[in-house]
């Protein structure tokens, strides 16, 4: 199959609009680097007392730089060589700098992590802290050509273990931190750095706003002793987020939006929307879904997946409906799309440690003006929607389709209003095609 956009990125660069007709703030433009330079004071680890030993937890020197750096603001470098840290938390004016051939890498013990209040899996709950953290920081930048390494596998290893033995275990049953949890900060940028082997969620942003990846490596193995729940990004009640550039290969969803869970999730103070979140110019290896909306969220709303590169991703495009918890997804457009994947798009209840409740008034879930165009794949199952009566989906738009599918399972008629515009489905040498056709 020929695999060719149609429509120039340049020119989708300029003058956009979201899904639902608002004007995209000139702010995602912006793909230049922050000069770490210009941050202030270079504080390199090593300097202040951290030695270069890469079989030593050294926490609490690394620490003490990053304490040193607040005084007065500054950017604390990790030079080349192997740092192992427990976690580590950075604080109003300081930067993270992990020079090429530098890595900051986790340590393997858990009691390295301390238990605080955080956010896991759409709760505010007791939890262990992740190995970078940064809290309430206006303008925090994580750089450079080095690695932040979660040094998952013992953790990975246990936990398959304790799966084996309960298949019930749930992601917080085996004690596991995430690698970079970014909460109630605002203007962040991380950019250039690898991101890998994360225990658990590789990068989690809560209550946060313009937040932008440019140019990560962000992996975690999907073969042999597999990364569990390695997300990834996860954005959880965010507005104005752009992930541009990155290449994303993990063991579970890359870009996950989260929000809440449960049945009176649209009602917890600690819950919230997502808004205005761009992801463009990506290449995925093997992840579970490119765009995951769910399992933990509430209300999700002008968010956009566009030109973007997939190598035999599980699923583009899934929205998660939980049973369990009120959801509404609008306002979605998937768009330059080439690649290979299983399905397409997915569409079905989850509930994968689900707890329903009794609530009288429980709202409908629904997902709605939702478009995908302009896509060009080779697909297992391009369509995979199933109905339920937990939830509503209508105006989605097929538009410009050109796919293999050997499912064939592509069914118009189970969304509402749903609008198909040149649509070209084939397998084993048959073609479908649908052009200007209505639900």
């Amino acid at each position: 199959m020929a695999l060719t956009f149609s429509v120039s990125v340049n020119a989708l660069a300029k003058n956009d609009l979201w899904p639902d007709g608002t004007k995209m703030d000139k702010w995602f433009e912006n793909r230049e680097k922050v000069d770490v330079n210009a941050l202030g004071k270079r504080f390199v680890i090593t300097d202040y007392g951290v030695g270069n030993d890469s079989t030593v937890v050294q926490t609490n020197a690394i620490q003490a730089v990053i304490d040193k750096a607040a005084e007065n603001g500054g950017v604390v470098v990790v030079p080349k060589g192997t740092f192992l840290s427990g976690a580590l938390f950075f604080k109003q004016g300081t930067h993270l700098m992990v020079e090429e051939g530098g890595k900051l890498k986790g340590s393997e013990y858990i009691a390295d992590f301390p238990i605080l209040e955080t956010r896991i899996e759409g709760q505010t709950c007791k939890y262990f802290a992740a190995l970078v953290n940064a809290d309430n920081i206006d303008g925090f930048t994580i750089a450079g050509k080095g690695t932040i390494d979660g040094n998952g596998y013992h953790y990975w290893e246990e936990f398959w273990i304790r799966r084996k033995w309960n298949q019930q275990c749930t992601n917080k049953d085996e004690q596991r931190p995430r690698l970079v949890y970014i909460s109630n900060c605002k203007n962040v940028t991380v950019q250039d750095v690898r991101l890998q082997n994360s225990p658990f969620w590789t990068n989690h942003l809560y209550r946060c706003d313009h937040v932008r990846y440019l140019d990560c490596h962000i992996y975690a193995p999907t073969q042999g002793v597999k990364a569990p729940s390695s997300d990834a990004i996860d954005i959880d009640v965010c507005h104005d987020v752009l992930v541009d550039g990155c290449y994303m290969s993990v063991n579970d969803d890359a870009i996950a939006i989260k929000g809440g869970k449960g049945t009176w999730a649209d009602k917890a103070p600690e819950n919230g929307p997502n808004y205005n979140i761009l992801i463009q110019n990506c290449r995925y290896g093997v992840v579970h879904g490119c765009l995951t909306l769910g399992s933990e969220s509430v209300y999700d709303k002008n968010i956009v997946l566009r030109n973007i590169d997939v190598n035999k991703a599980n699923r583009v495009l899934w929205l998660k409906m939980r049973p369990d918890t009120p959801q509404h997804y609008e306002y979605v457009t998937v768009e330059n799309i080439k690649g290979t994947t299983g399905s397409f798009l997915v569409v079905r209840p989850w509930t994968q440690f689900f707890k329903p409740e009794q609530r009288d008034d429980m709202p409908l879930s629904q997902c709605n003006n939702i478009v995908m165009r302009n896509i060009k794949m080779d697909c297992n199952n391009f369509f995979d929607v199933g109905k339920s009566d937990k939830y509503r989906l209508k105006d989605f738009t097929f538009q410009d389709i050109n796919v293999s599918d050997k499912k064939q399972a592509f069914d118009p008629s189970l969304i509402e209003n749903t609008t198909v515009k040149n649509v070209n489905i084939s397998a084993n040498g048959i073609e479908w095609q649908q052009l200007n056709h209505k639900e």
